[in-house]
């Protein structure tokens, strides 16, 4: 007979340390098998088959399998489509409950959904916790219920809420003892998953952590290595945001605010899953008579459109999957405004290549520079990539190593002027938003 195990589905959560679910999975006492899905429905719909994020998946989980093996375990890696692995995993192991942590994407809660469903036919419970983020839901509200769609009330409330509920912390090392104790098994390579490898470095936590207590002195230039990087690490949960937050409590409230800003854009994907769908959260602006010209769009992507500060960051980001912030909201409104191209185009450019991608900042930032998001910046405000660049890059330093051709002849001219941009710009959304 069978042996009644627990099984753990790491996710958004790779880590064995501070982990909400993994943490009341082990204190059940019975045996708990460690499983990773790579899941097929997300993986196939990857046209780069040098996506650097499924390389980064894949290197964590064989660092994970390292330890779980010293541990006398294994983790159980799967390459398919989850509802049909977990009909598999039914077949092969007597399952007394399996426990997760919660995502909040609308593609996530249906997965889940489906799963529970299919396991809750065996009697199986499926367990559900909040790990990603501090506070989910609807734990940061107004006073009646309804959602803040502005983030400084929204954020003053999750201070408030902070101090009222201290972070908890969830000490795994006493329960390790607790893996279900089995032989040594291998990650798929990343050829075996139809993967090719880059070899491109990823940011370290340890670095990103060092610069938490001068972030609001350095975080706006990007020439310098003055943010901190862990945004891949958040997405694939191999930092604690817990632990991260407290680390920001302690030394930048700066930071902290950009860790509010996080929960904030996943508290509006749950309450607003429609932004999700490609819907502008302000709906006015679905009228915006939007230029959509593909080749202006294709030298945007390939930084091409004759002003430096932008180019340098799409380079950067093709070339790393990294863009700093900065430069991000100066691209991404060069693109909405100057261009007067639609920012779901950006939106879903950002989402290929962002090495951080994660859906709801994603959505929430490039709303927010398109003017048409909760908490946007106003349709009028239309960044001057110019002095943008002369403000925040004012030696250069940036420009050059991305763009190292500017000030010779084959850099290309500016594609669009700017005050004219900005006045094409002012007279599209104002039209808009007369409905016309």
């Amino acid at each position: 007979m069978k042996s009644r195990i627990e099984i753990f589905w790491f996710r958004r959560d790779l880590r064995l340390e501070d982990n909400a679910g993994l943490y009341h999975a082990l204190r059940t006492g019975r045996p708990v098998l460690p499983l990773f899905i790579f899941d097929r429905n997300i993986l196939d719909r990857l046209e780069n088959k040098a996506d650097r994020r499924v390389e980064f998946i894949q290197a964590v989980l064989v660092h994970m399998q390292k330890r779980l093996v010293a541990m006398g375990s294994s983790m159980e890696v799967r390459d398919g489509r989850p509802v049909e692995i977990w009909c598999q995993l039914m077949t092969e192991f007597e399952v007394a409950a399996v426990w997760t942590n919660a995502d909040y994407e609308p593609e996530a809660i249906e997965r889940d959904r489906v799963v529970s469903e299919l396991l809750a036919e065996k009697g199986i419970p499926f367990h559900l916790y909040k790990d990603q983020v501090i506070f989910e839901k609807s734990e940061v509200v107004k006073e009646g219920g309804e959602p803040y769609t502005i983030y400084t009330p929204y954020g003053r409330r999750w201070r408030a809420n902070l101090d009222e509920r201290p972070l908890s912390s969830f000490s795994l090392s006493p329960y390790w003892g607790h893996f279900l104790s089995r032989p040594a098994s291998d990650v798929p390579s990343l050829e075996a998953l139809g993967f090719m490898r880059t070899g491109g470095p990823f940011p370290r936590v340890e670095a990103g952590l060092k610069v938490v207590g001068h972030y609001h002195e350095l975080r706006d230039l990007p020439a310098v290595a003055g943010t901190s990087r862990i945004g891949v690490h958040l997405r694939y949960g191999t930092v604690s945001i817990r632990a991260l937050a407290r680390r920001a409590v302690r030394e930048s409230d700066v930071y902290l605010g950009e860790l509010i800003w996080r929960d904030f854009f996943q508290m509006i994907l749950w309450h607003f899953p429609g932004v999700a769908k490609g819907r502008a959260f302000k709906p006015a602006f679905e009228w915006i008579s939007w230029r959509n010209d593909e080749r202006e769009f294709e030298k945007w992507c390939k930084g091409q459109t004759g002003y430096p500060f932008v180019d340098a960051g799409m380079r950067e980001l093709n070339a790393t999957g990294f863009m700093h912030n900065r430069v991000r909201m100066v691209a991404a409104s060069f693109l909405a405004k100057h261009l007067l191209i639609d920012w779901r185009w950006g939106e879903a450019y950002f989402a290929e290549k962002l090495l951080d991608f994660d859906l709801a900042a994603n959505n929430g930032n490039w709303q927010w520079a398109a003017g048409c998001g909760c908490d946007a910046a106003p349709y009028f405000r239309v960044f001057n990539p110019t002095l943008q660049m002369r403000r925040f890059d004012p030696n250069g330093e940036y420009v050059r190593f991305w763009v190292p051709e500017v000030g010779e002849p084959e850099y290309p001219p500016q594609m669009v002027e700017h005050e004219m941009a900005r006045k094409r710009a002012l007279q599209a959304y104002a039209r808009a938003l007369k409905g016309e």
